[in-house]
């Protein structure tokens, strides 16, 4: 269970990593797989930015809860 929850942790945390860059303007991907119209965001993004600040918190938590000793 613990290993689950650390590779949840490092997930998100990479995830949360790659949206904060990306609201924040640092970093432009293009879309790698689109279904619709899909557009490379422009810019600064806000919201992504939150998101991404939010994702990396969990995951740190989870990595952090998965690492301590009981």
């Amino acid at each position: 269970m613990r290993w689950l929850l650390f590779a949840f942790g490092v997930v998100i945390g990479i995830l949360g990593c790659l949206w904060f860059l990306q609201g924040t303007g640092l970093v432009t991907i293009q879309p790698i797989l689109c279904v619709a119209e899909c557009e490379a965001i422009e810019g600064p993004a806000p919201g992504w930015a939150v998101a991404g600040a939010l994702s990396v918190a969990v995951g740190l938590a989870a990595i952090w809860l998965a690492l301590r000793r009981h």
